[in-house]
C-alpha cells in the first residue's frame, strides 16, 4: 500500500508530521481531519525520506522559488497576510505556516521557518523578530511587542502593514518621477560621448590632410577629444578613487552631518530634502502613537529608525525635554527644524487629544508637497536639459562644420 508523508498542525498550532499508509492521498487527508488536524502539506513517500531527510526538506527542494532576495514588497505582503489571518482568529504559528507555503522569496521562507522554531521554543513573537535585526526594523519589533502586550496584535500589524504600504507607494512615486530625468540625462551624456570619441576624431583625421589653419573652436574640440581618449582610463580611475573616499567619509558621523547640512542649505532643493525627512518622521510617529506606544517610547523608536542624523539628534533633544514634562509642541518649535505649520498642528493635536490624526495630516501634507515638487521639477528639467544639450551639441556641430566651410571656400 502507498505511503504518504504529511505535515499538519493541531488546534494550538503545534506541528505534527509522520507517515501514513493509505490507498489514496484523499484518504490520508480524511484521517488527519478526523483527528482535528489542519493539513499543511502531504505527498507520497520519497527515497530521501528513507535516509532520514525530513518532509520539510523534501517539500523545500520541490518548491519553485521566484527569487532568493527579500524585497520590501515581500515584507509588506508578510505583514498584511499575517494581520489578516490573525484578525480571522488563526493562531500566530498556524498563520506563519500558512504564509510560508505561499511566499515567493526563498530567504523569506527561511526566515518565517526560523520564526516558527523560535516561537515553538517558547519565545514571544516580538523577541523572535529581534533575532533578525537586518530584516525587521525596530519599528516592527516594538509594534509587535505593543500588540502582544495589549492583545491587539492583529490590529497593530494591520496598521504596520498600512504604514509599510504607504511608504512603499510613496518611494515608488519618487523613483518613477525621477526615472525620466535620469533616462534623459543618460541619453544626452551618451550622445556627447559618441560625438567626442567617434565623430570629432573622424573629422580631425580628415582635416589633418588639408593644409589649413583650423578655427579656434575646432582646435579646442579636437584637443578636448584627444585628451579624453588618451586619459579616459586615468580619469575613470581618479573618479572611482574620489567616489570611494567620499563614500567612506560620508559613512562617518562628521561626513554624514556635513552632507545633510549641505543638502538642507541647497536653494529650492533644500526644502525638498527637509520635506522628505519630516514626512518620514510624521509617518512613524502617527503609526506608533496610534498603535498605543507611549510618546516617549515612540520618540525613542523614531530617533533610532530615521535615516537622517540631523533629525535623529533633534528627536533625541525633543525626547529629553518631553521626559522633563514639556508638551511635544514646545521642543518641536525650539528645534527650529520644523515649519510653524507642523508645530501648530501638533499643539492642536495635544490640546484636543488627536495627536495621531494630526501626525497623519502632516504626513499627507508633506507627501503631497514632495509629489508636487517632483512634478514641477520634471516639467522644468526636460526643457532645461534639452536646451543644454542643444547648446552643447550645437557648439560641437559648428566646430566641426567651420573647417568644412573654410575648405569649400578655398576650393571655390
Amino acid at each position: 500500500m502507498p505511503r504518504f508523508f504529511y505535515i499538519a498542525r493541531d488546534k494550538t498550532g503545534k506541528k505534527d508530521s509522520g507517515v501514513v499508509e493509505a490507498p489514496t492521498q484523499e484518504e490520508v487527508v480524511s484521517r488527519l481531519q478526523a483527528k482535528d488536524l489542519l493539513v499543511v502539506s502531504i505527498f507520497p513517500e520519497h527515497k530521501e525520506s528513507v535516509t532520514g531527510v525530513s518532509p520539510e526538506v523534501i517539500a523545500r527542494k520541490k518548491r519553485q522559488w521566484k527569487h532568493y532576495r527579500l524585497s520590501n514588497d515581500d515584507l509588506v505582503g508578510l505583514c498584511r497576510q499575517l494581520a489578516t489571518l490573525l484578525g480571522s482568529g488563526v493562531t500566530i504559528l498556524k498563520s506563519l505556516d500558512i504564509i510560508s507555503q505561499q511566499v515567493a522569496s526563498r530567504r523569506l521562507y527561511n526566515i518565517i521557518k526560523g520564526l516558527e522554531k523560535h516561537m515553538e521554543a517558547g519565545l514571544s513573537f516580538h523577541v523572535a523578530l529581534g533575532k533578525y535585526p537586518s530584516v525587521f526594523s525596530e519599528l516592527w519589533i516594538n509594534l509587535a511587542e505593543s500588540g502582544e502586550a495589549s492583545g491587539s496584535l492583529a490590529m497593530v500589524l494591520n496598521r504596520l502593514a498600512t504604514y509599510l504600504e504607504r511608504n512603499a507607494a510613496f518611494k515608488k512615486k519618487v523613483i518613477s518621477a525621477l526615472m525620466y530625468p535620469a533616462i534623459l540625462m543618460f541619453a544626452g551624456t551618451g550622445a556627447l560621448f559618441f560625438l567626442t570619441f567617434k565623430i570629432i576624431p573622424t573629422f580631425a583625421a580628415l582635416f589633418s590632410s588639408f593644409k589649413i589653419t583650423l578655427p579656434l573652436l575646432t582646435r579646442i574640440l579636437i584637443a578636448f577629444s584627444t585628451f579624453l581618449k588618451n586619459n579616459i582610463l586615468i580619469l575613470l580611475g581618479l573618479c572611482a578613487v574620489i567616489f570611494w573616499f567620499m563614500r567612506k567619509y560620508i559613512r562617518t558621523r562628521r561626513g554624514r552631518r556635513m552632507l545633510e547640512e549641505f543638502l538642507f542649505r541647497l536653494p529650492v532643493a533644500g526644502e525638498f530634502f527637509k520635506a522628505i525627512v519630516v514626512e518620514r518622521f510624521s509617518s512613524s510617529m502617527s503609526t506608533l502613537i496610534e498603535s498605543g506606544v507611549p510618546i516617549l517610547y515612540s520618540l525613542q523608536i523614531t530617533e533610532n529608525s530615521v535615516a537622517n542624523l540631523t533629525l535623529s539628534e533633534i528627536v533625541r533633544g525633543i525626547k529629553d525635554e518631553v521626559r522633563d514634562g514639556k508638551p511635544l509642541s514646545q521642543p518641536l518649535e525650539k528645534s527650529g527644524f520644523f515649519d510653524p505649520m507642523v508645530v501648530q498642528m501638533v499643539r492642536i493635536g495635544e490640546e484636543i487629544g488627536e495627536l495621531p490624526d494630526m501626525f497623519k495630516k502632516i504626513n499627507v501634507f508633506y507627501q503631497d508637497y514632495v509629489e508636487t515638487f517632483l512634478v514641477r521639477f520634471t516639467s522644468m528639467f526636460e526643457p532645461l536639459m534639452l536646451l543644454f544639450m542643444g547648446v552643447v551639441i550645437g557648439i560641437m556641430v559648428i566646430g566641426i562644420f567651420l573647417p568644412i566651410f573654410q575648405i569649400a571656400q578655398i576650393g571655390g
